[in-house]
């Protein structure tokens, strides 16, 4: 494995995750693979999860870990080419990814949408940069639209929780009090697509996903219809994708609830995390035998040792 930035970068998805799960039952089993290896971790963007359990899974396959703030603890990168550096920009990408490459043996970045030119986000210049000018594999820890290591664990939370071959998976749109991004919900429907759930997105009107990230999925604006029958409620706030990172108003109550639930095939709840509570998600069904949240969470580290170990046993 030569970049983990989409699901195509994951070959046979379902082949992919039971690799995972075998992993997760036994550990340390690699735990020699990655000797000598450098993971650098690069961050434009908070994180928890991503950060911790990366750096969890490659000290488990025994690799060395840097981690840089891009943000905070370095220069500030100029991405254009041919730019004229006379502003606040020191050190252009082509110098800082080269740079990299020779300290590092495998990079994973993260980087969030700016939510204001809907152009500029979706052709990831910032992602794109790093793969071009960098000459190791690169992993991508988010990006403008797609969080392809959450969606690996999510799916590998489904395949050992499922109880039925094709289950019927419900993206649901959640409030909250400000705008976010559409990667993770672009990321989960294409990952559940490709593994061959039966796939909903129920979503206000105003708050459609880029097409590309749907096909195959059905699209509902009635959460009740959406969530009937469903054995997986995957709840997320994201913006809008057509009047690009404004929130539409909305119409009727869309925070998932116990009553709301009882439509469902006894469902298991889920969430990316971080999680506004009883704002997004109450208490009562984040906290409730029926959340996967933490489950979820967990397989981040499976998620992050498996795509590890793919690139170490290629370079």
């Amino acid at each position: 494995m030569k970049q983990f930035l989409t699901v195509k970068d994951a070959g046979d998805v379902p082949t992919l995750v039971q690799e995972a799960l075998t992993i997760k039952q036994n550990i340390g089993e690699y735990s020699d693979l990655g000797r000598g290896k450098t993971l650098g971790l690069l961050f434009l963007n908070p994180s928890l999860r991503t950060r911790m359990s990366s750096q969890r899974a490659a000290y488990n396959l025994g690799m060395n870990v840097m981690v840089l703030n891009l943000d905070k603890d370095s220069w500030q990168i100029e991405f254009e080419d041919g730019a004229v550096m006379n502003s606040t920009k020191s050190e252009h990408i082509r110098e800082a990814a080269g740079v990299i490459s020779q300290y590092c043996d495998i990079v994973g970045l993260r980087s969030f949408p700016g939510l204001v030119d809907r152009d500029k986000d979706y052709t990831e210049q910032v992602l794109h940069s790093f793969q071009k000018y960098c000459s190791r594999p690169l992993i991508s820890l988010e990006s403008g639209t797609r969080h392809p290591l959450q969606s690996f664990a999510d799916m590998i939370t489904i395949a050992e929780t499922k109880k039925r071959a094709k289950p019927r998976v419900v993206l649901t749109w959640a409030p909250h009090i400000k705008a976010l991004p559409q990667a993770v919900p672009n990321s989960f429907a294409e990952w559940a697509i490709t593994s061959g759930a039966e796939v909903v997105i129920a979503q206000p009107r105003g708050y459609e996903l880029a097409p590309e990230f749907c096909r195959g999925a059905e699209v509902s604006y009635d959460q009740d219809a959406a969530l009937a029958g469903a054995d997986y409620v995957y709840v997320k706030n994201w913006s809008s994708y057509e009047d690009y990172g404004a929130m539409p108003s909305v119409e009727g109550d869309w925070l998932l609830t116990p009553q709301k639930m009882k439509a469902t095939n006894n469902a298991k709840i889920m969430h990316c995390l971080p999680v506004r509570r009883n704002v997004e998600l109450i208490d009562e069904l984040i906290d409730g035998p029926d959340s996967l949240i933490q489950v979820q969470a967990g397989h981040r580290v499976t998620a992050a040792q498996a795509v590890l170990k793919k690139m170490l046993e290629t370079i």
